[in-house]
């Protein structure tokens, strides 16, 4: 008889916990922190839940999910960042010699109306302003570009002081600062003088 597959392994209570906060922000650290562990050892148990077979796979299952509820697919993503990249103020204002004027919401499409982040007014006995505000073009730009794969890879090449090999004992602190740069959260403090190069592909 062929032999049944092994079943997985089920995940403590802490672990969906952190699989539960991790959909919050997609924040390893910050997940771990809220799930219970201890903020001194968070950033690198975070880093080992994400890549438990078992753990990452409750994450998958649990974003395939929220999608179904949400409807929300990669399709309409990339659409929403489209009509945000490709906005023009024109649409949203006209202005001259006579000053500036906005265009009305009810002359906006829903496309227009979707890349409006904040509008304002304020009135005094002086006079008062108006202001609209778009979201970032530059940053929808950015991860569509991404996506299209339009900006090439980078690696990171690092060597120790005087570009000699690296001690054993600071490998694991060089990948950490590494790894937290990736993630955005910016460099870690105290590592040894080494000397990091970006070398595009």
């Amino acid at each position: 008889m062929p032999r049944s597959a092994k079943p997985s392994k089920r995940l403590t209570e802490k672990q969906r916990r952190f699989v539960e906060e991790y959909l919050v922000d997609l924040n390893a650290t910050q997940a771990a922190i809220r799930a219970g562990y201890s903020e001194k050892t968070a950033y690198s148990v975070g880093f080992e839940n994400l890549r438990k077979p078992e753990i990452a796979k409750a994450i998958e299952q649990a974003q395939a999910r929220l999608a179904r509820r949400t409807d929300i697919t990669q399709e309409r993503v990339l659409q929403e960042l489209a009509r945000i990249g490709f906005s023009d103020m024109a649409d949203f204002l006209s202005w001259g010699p006579k000053g500036v004027e906005l265009t009305a919401s009810d002359g906006l499409t829903p496309d227009q109306s979707a890349c409006v982040s904040e509008v304002s007014e304020t009135v005094t006995q002086f006079g008062g302003s108006r202001r609209i505000k778009l979201h970032s073009k530059t940053r929808a730009l950015e991860l569509l570009g991404r996506h299209l794969g339009l900006y090439p890879a980078q690696r990171h090449e690092v060597s120790g002081p005087d570009g000699g090999d690296i001690p054993v004992e600071t490998r694991n602190a060089v990948l950490e600062r590494l790894l937290m740069e990736i993630a955005g959260e910016g460099r870690a403090d105290g590592l040894p003088n080494l000397t990091q190069e970006k070398i595009g592909e």
